[in-house]
């Protein structure tokens, strides 16, 4: 249940909706200083960057880059506290003068994929590497956090800084991600009003990109064992094929979507592994499916479970087969919060330009930054990383992924402006109700 303080943030920015204020409520003399104090600690958080691309730890083990972030905010003089959701960091920086809380989260962890990018800072750990961007991430509210902590007497309230492990979600049988954060009351003592995320995107540096309402999609998982009867392969007849039967459950899967899915409310049904058989010359009894589905409304999420069920249940009793299905609903989508966003459209605009902000489509790619954007008004935005002078972006999830550093100072600068904004106007809007 909501405590009275987030209820009273909401009701805050509901009537924030009907009177924004025309110009960001960050200085010129604020916006300067945020300048000078990036100019000042940019170098340093490309090297942190750096540091933590070299040594990439998977889900659930990042204390390694736990133990780098957690040294440096310890040294900015923050309450600053460990071990959250077995490798996070959470640090709290009081303002010099009283307001509401308000939080920024950056994920830690690297994905399983061998690192093939040409650069002097390698993944030093065979078969893992930062190929989303988490890296950058770390180093840009790590960044966010020394800026601010100098101009902790201009700021009207708090602002927690969350470093999430397992944003790519935690290893099979435990817990982790942002729903053991908030198990664990990150978004608690005190309260946290809002939150603000953000995803490196490969396109141009210097671009943001924005939407209100849905911006990411739902995830969600699924497992389907084709159970058939074993038998030679020179006597098929004496058998049920759960070879056959699982290819013609992939098609109709595939069709599934294309055929009863209105293509003007999006949906992805893929499936990533197949595991079956154990001799060439024998009939398989059990073939194992495993993929994802990501979907952009929540009717399309219980109706696309239904669907395949009833999919694969009339294709494998029809050739007396049997089968097994599970149906996870992971994370939701991430959805911007309407007058959230409103309210620090001016700001994100005077931080970089209002040429460089840009409305996109809903994407299907996931974060499970969506489980705090349930709970309090989040805003979410994609930052742009590609070197203009690429002619083709790398996307997420290569092993080829090389964002340009420029973006770490930019995300920086940004954050800057709408965490202060976002105080500003809120204590406003206290003095006002």
């Amino acid at each position: 249940m909501a405590s009275k303080g987030l209820v009273r943030f909401s009701s805050l920015l509901l009537s924030a909706f009907f009177c924004l204020t025309a110009e960001p409520s960050v200085d010129k003399k604020t916006a300067a200083d945020i300048d000078r104090e990036i100019a000042k600690i940019g170098p340093e958080m490309v090297k942190v960057r750096r540091r933590i691309h070299m040594d990439p730890q998977l889900a659930n083990r990042e204390q390694e880059t736990a133990n780098i972030i957690s040294g440096r905010l310890i040294t900015l003089g923050l309450d600053v506290k460990t071990g959250i959701a077995k490798s996070g960091v959470v640090a709290l920086l009081r303002g010099g003068q009283t307001g509401a809380t308000i939080a920024l989260r950056a994920d830690l962890d690297a994905v399983p994929i061998q690192e093939m990018a040409d650069v002097p800072f390698k993944s030093l750990n065979p078969g893992s590497m930062h190929a989303t961007g988490s890296d950058i991430h770390a180093s840009i509210v790590l960044g966010t956090a020394y800026v601010l902590n100098e101009l902790k007497g201009r700021i009207k309230g708090n602002i927690k800084f969350i470093f999430q492990p397992a944003g790519e979600g935690p290893p099979a049988g435990e817990e982790g991600g942002a729903a053991l954060m908030i198990k664990e009351g990150v978004l608690d003592n005190p309260p946290v009003g809002a939150i603000f995320g953000f995803h490196v995107w490969p396109e141009n540096v210097g671009q943001v990109f924005i939407s209100s309402g849905p911006l990411l999609a739902n995830s969600d998982s699924f497992q389907i064992t084709i159970k058939g009867k074993s038998s030679d392969g020179s006597q098929p007849q004496d058998g049920v094929d759960a070879i056959v039967l699982a290819s013609q459950v992939v098609v109709a899967l595939q069709t599934l979507v294309s055929r009863n899915v209105d293509p003007t409310d999006p949906a992805i049904l893929t499936i990533g592994r197949i595991e079956g058989g154990t001799k060439s010359d024998l009939i398989a009894d059990r073939v194992r499916l495993e993929g994802i589905v990501r979907t952009l409304s929540d009717a399309n999420r219980k109706k696309i479970s239904r669907l395949m069920e009833s999919a694969v249940k009339g294709i494998v009793h029809s050739f007396g087969g049997d089968y097994a299905f599970s149906f996870e609903e992971e994370t939701p989508s991430v959805v911007n919060h309407p007058e959230l966003l409103n309210l620090m459209m001016p700001s994100l605009a005077e931080a970089i330009g209002a040429g460089n902000v840009n409305p996109i489509k809903p994407q299907m790619m996931a974060d499970d930054f969506a489980l705090y954007s349930q709970r309090i008004p989040g805003l979410y935005f994609l930052l742009g990383v590609k070197n203009p002078r690429l002619p083709n972006p790398v996307p997420l999830y290569s092993p080829y992924f090389n964002p340009d550093e420029r973006s770490i100072s930019l995300g920086i600068k940004i954050l800057c402006h709408l965490l202060l904004d976002c105080l500003e106007q809120q204590r406003r809007l206290e003095k006002g109700v």
